[in-house]
């Protein structure tokens, strides 16, 4: 009897494991700031199950509506934020989810921004990935960056979204 118990206990245990939840993605957080060092927004990245999910808050940004991008290189030195390079195209895409060459992954909606100075964009970047031979996170990171007027949509490289305004840091915790 005490084996048959035994037994079934043992032949429980592998169906409570793939009941565990697996662990929470990690969080990549970002503040993306104004050349000035003043904080416009805030970003967390993470990975969901069907692509990269992206949500940025805005924090004392002017009302209107700015371009959001992810760019290739993690640097964000000021005061036009070059440093930060092209957006993120491993795929080697046009710009815009509008442009009928179709849109890469760096392109993400407009962030919105009330006269609270506050707004906040969520994306998700279907078959987008943190890490990986295309992944976001390469040797040298990558960066979020607002720009001064709203994207396009359309107009490849950077849809005529302006000026370089915020940058932040995205990176690989060691």
């Amino acid at each position: 009897m005490i084996l048959a118990a035994l037994a079934l206990l043992q032949a429980a245990e592998p169906a409570q494991a793939a009941l565990a939840p697996s662990p929470p993605p990690e969080v990549l957080i970002t503040d993306v700031r104004r050349a000035d060092g003043s904080l416009a927004a805030r970003a967390m990245v993470w990975q969901g199950r069907t692509g990269l999910e992206v949500r940025v808050q805005a924090q004392g940004l002017a009302a209107g509506h700015y371009g959001v991008h992810f760019h290739a290189a993690g640097r964000c030195e000021g005061p036009g934020f070059e440093s930060a390079g092209p957006h993120w195209n491993p795929t080697g895409r046009q710009h815009g989810s509008l442009n009928p060459q179709g849109h890469h992954l760096g392109d993400l909606d407009n962030l919105d921004v009330d006269e609270s100075g506050g707004g906040r964009l969520e994306f998700t970047i279907p078959g987008g990935s943190a890490t990986g031979a295309a992944g976001l996170l390469d040797a040298d990171g990558a960066a979020v960056v607002i720009h001064a007027a709203a994207d396009d949509y359309r107009t490849d490289p950077s849809g005529n979204s302006g000026a370089r305004i915020a940058c932040g840091v995205l990176a690989a915790r060691p």
